[in-house]
């Protein structure tokens, strides 16, 4: 079992150590709305890495327990518990998870880490102007949804996209600015009947880089054995291929980090996250197989 000082909490959620509280609230509703389970279907893994995304912002948002973590991790403290003073109360856990206090208080909070998804839907009003718009309308297949492709550029500098809907409507759309992959724009009562259109924006490149913001994300699938011992593996990025070095005992999930190699806006540069992913070849030799037969005793040996 992983526990608190094991976990890397800032590389969990895309941060380094000096990120400041709004930077921390941003990387928590990014992470929190990526990994969500009601958007991951059944996959146990995502749903993992959403209990810990809202752990890390349990710890590092309060300070006496980031402060009680990082001794923790440096060894200073045998035995402390970041979570010793509690979690938030359930009410205050729902305000900041779900974006609920303008809801409940006057005033909108716009300090909330997970905003509605229509804060970002409606308001296009101070967005920067958008690139031209593609040659021709994009058709939808479907009155409600939509997938529309954008390159890094336009995600990062928001782009103009013309809809043409079933009844043969054109629909104007700017998208917003640093968008990333998987978002989901709001039309509101453009589709027949006066429904909602939804656009899900798609923003992968050929070599497999999902734009997210400034940051760039990187499934590396890796074979056990280079998993286990460790690896160097040349990585696609932006602006070309680099090697990276995998440390050894990397399991899936691991998330490493390219400094610098995401998206640039005025002085902002983002990063690329490389995330682990383990794969068994679908088709195993008599010598291979053996192998792991004999892995699977030593480990069973271990463990009796």
């Amino acid at each position: 079992m992983t526990t608190s000082a094991e976990t890397d909490y800032w590389s969990l959620l895309g941060l380094t150590p000096d990120a400041d509280q709004e930077s921390l609230k941003r990387a928590f509703r990014r992470e929190a709305r990526r990994w969500h389970p009601d958007l991951n279907g059944n996959d146990l893994q995502a749903e993992e890495r959403f209990k810990l995304v809202n752990e890390a912002y349990a710890v590092l948002s309060n300070p006496e327990r980031k402060t009680e973590w990082i001794r923790l991790r440096e060894g200073q403290a045998v035995g402390v518990d970041p979570f010793s003073t509690g979690f938030p109360e359930f009410e205050e856990y729902l305000d900041v998870v779900l974006g609920s206090r303008g809801n409940r208080r006057s005033g909108a909070d716009k300090d909330d880490p997970l905003e509605s998804e229509s804060r970002f839907e409606h308001d296009a009003r101070n967005w920067p102007e958008p690139s031209p718009s593609p040659a021709a309308p994009i058709r939808s297949d479907d009155d409600l949804e939509t997938v529309v492709e954008l390159s890094p550029d336009q995600a990062l500098h928001g782009t103009l996209v013309e809809l043409e809907l079933g009844d043969g409507t054109i629909v104007e759309v700017s998208t917003p600015p640093q968008a990333g992959d998987g978002w989901r724009l709001r039309l509101e009562g453009v589709a027949p009947g006066g429904k909602d259109h939804f656009l899900q924006l798609r923003v992968i490149t050929d070599e497999g880089l999902r734009i997210d913001g400034l940051r760039v994300h990187y499934r590396l699938e890796l074979l056990p054995p280079d998993a286990a011992l460790g690896c160097a593996v040349d990585v696609p990025t932006l602006a070309g291929s680099v090697t990276l070095q995998v440390p050894p005992a990397s399991s899936s999930g691991r998330l490493l980090r390219l400094r610098g190699r995401g998206l640039e806006s005025g002085t902002q540069r983002g990063d690329q996250l490389v995330e682990i992913v383990i794969v068994i070849p679908s088709k195993l030799e008599d010598d291979e197989r053996a192998l792991y037969r004999r892995l699977q005793e030593i480990s069973l040996e271990r463990s009796g």
